[in-house]
């Protein structure tokens, strides 16, 4: 049992203030199923409130911010949740039930640097000027000026909940946004953290929102009239009604969702190297990652090997236990609802001829666990290229071995889905590595490595894995409108 569990109380954050509702509804503890929260649901009211303040703030204080101003704001709100590290740690772990160890070495400082990057991401980028010659022989200059493109709702999803919440509004505040967020209903607790933070450094009411709620309240922001743009990650479904719902409006829109993402190993991989890589592409964060690997081709001459150490890497380098545990480095799927999801496919897998080679179920542990929502990490082999479990995202620990003949069976295999999200092949080939890589459909191509972000690099998908890029100066072209300005000169 996580220790000294208090039910926390988990209001709206609308316009610098806390914002409770009569309407609540439960977080658990994924670890043990226990409430650890309660966090107040938003109606139209709370929106429409969130708008407003966001759409007043766009020209009051935040609006008449100098970009080097705004910039050291983005720092302090970086500096802040470092500061309060240890309080957005327990809140991220008690949503999600990761362990310790994995949210204090990625988590929580990405939520941290997605301010401070931006800050000077946006603050040092220039625009683009022209000098145009005119058949008078005047000449005109021509030169972009990038405003903010306004209120922008943040819909962000529950498996990296304050990593992706801020890699969506770092990037939004430091070009001059407000925003209005709604975190997932599963994982509510950092977003709401966050706006204590916002006060304690100085962040201008209604500059940064959060409502809480389902998928009703997340339409409640993508039909509203006043939010000029819609930021998405999770799952593709999603993200298509979504996409629907802006239609009448025609909000802008980045949206970045699912994928069934393919690793490669060649016969000339080196092998310590790649299982180790793919141990942590395939279970990382209990495999609750977007660019995750879930299908892996592995060349003939060495499939029986691979299997072998990856089962291995399962085993031996996968310890289940408490968050607090320092040596815990697997823990539970995030909800009952997503273990069901998980554990659905396992029993397809089964049912499409799979080799179940580890796990396949749900460990039992005789403990206050065996109510939290626990899966194997599970590999398997022997099912087809387009069977249902090799073709669609399952989300999960989970990992379909293939194997393959020569370099353009395998390209064409890997790009044989309907997304295109990430990639990653193992080679010690030169020539090979450059030969491969353009020729993979994918947003993000790794070789030797794998989830090694430069966060000044173009993130997102092709396919059904997304629409636009965000990372460094990509992002821009979301968060900001730009206008070119034609001067004439005269003669």
């Amino acid at each position: 049992m996580h220790k000294d569990i208090v039910v926390r109380q988990l209001p709206n954050f609308i316009n610098g203030d806390f914002v409770e509702t009569g309407d609540t509804f439960d977080v658990l503890y994924p670890v043990t199923g226990e409430v650890t929260a309660q966090a107040h649901r938003a109606g139209q009211a709370e929106v429409d409130a969130a708008v407003a303040a966001a759409r007043a703030a766009l020209t009051g204080p935040w609006g008449g911010l100098a970009q080097a101003e705004r910039s050291s704001m983005m720092r302090a709100i970086a500096d802040g949740i470092v500061k309060r590290f240890d309080d957005f740690l327990e809140a991220e772990v008690l949503d999600t039930g990761k362990p310790k160890a994995v949210a204090s070495h990625v988590d929580i400082p990405r939520g941290g640097a997605n301010f401070a990057t931006f800050a000077d991401i946006v603050k040092d980028h220039p625009t683009e000027a022209f000098r145009l010659d005119t058949p008078d022989g005047a000449g005109a200059l021509n030169y972009g000026v990038r405003r903010p493109r306004g209120v922008i709702g943040v819909i962000s999803p529950w498996n990296l909940p304050l990593l992706l919440m801020t890699w969506k509004v770092g990037p939004a505040l430091a070009c001059g946004n407000t925003v209005v967020v709604k975190p997932s209903e599963v994982t509510p607790s950092t977003a709401t953290l966050l706006g204590e933070v916002m006060n304690e450094v100085g962040v201008p009411a209604g500059v940064f929102n959060v409502v809480h709620g389902f998928g009703e309240t997340g339409a409640m922001i993508t039909s509203h009239p006043d939010v000029d743009g819609i930021t998405f990650t999770g799952e593709t479904g999603t993200g298509s009604i979504i996409l629907k719902a802006v239609a009448p409006t025609l909000k802008a829109s980045s949206m970045e969702m699912g994928g069934k993402n393919a690793g490669i190993v060649f016969e000339d991989a080196d092998l310590d190297l790649a299982v180790a890589e793919l141990g942590r592409s395939c279970f990382l964060n209990t495999g609750q990652v977007c660019l995750g690997t879930e299908r892996v081709y592995v060349h003939e001459s060495i499939f029986d090997t691979v299997a072998s150490r990856l089962v291995d890497y399962a085993k031996n380098e996968l310890r289940y236990g408490y968050p607090d545990d320092p040596s815990t480095n697997f823990g539970p799927v995030v909800s009952d609802e997503h273990r069901d999801k998980v554990l659905s496919y396992y029993k397809l897998a089964e049912q499409e001829g799979a080799t179940v080679l580890h796990g396949g179920g749900a460990p039992v542990f005789g403990d206050e666990r065996d109510g939290g929502s626990w899966v194997e990490p599970t590999i398997w082999t022997g099912l087809a290229h387009d069977s249902r479990v090799a073709t669609e995202e399952i989300f999960g620990p989970a990992v379909a071995l293939i194997p393959f003949r020569d370099e353009d069976e395998v390209v064409r295999l890997a790009n044989d889905t309907r997304y295109g999200l990430a990639a990653t092949f193992f080679s010690t080939d030169v020539s090979r590595v450059h030969r491969v890589a353009p020729r993979l459909e994918a947003g993000i191509v790794w070789v030797n490595s794998w989830f090694l972000r430069d966060l000044r690099t173009a993130f997102g998908g092709m396919k059904q894995s997304g629409i636009g890029r965000e990372g460094g100066v990509h992002g821009l072209e979301f968060y900001t409108e730009m206008t070119n300005v034609c001067v004439k000169i005269g003669t």
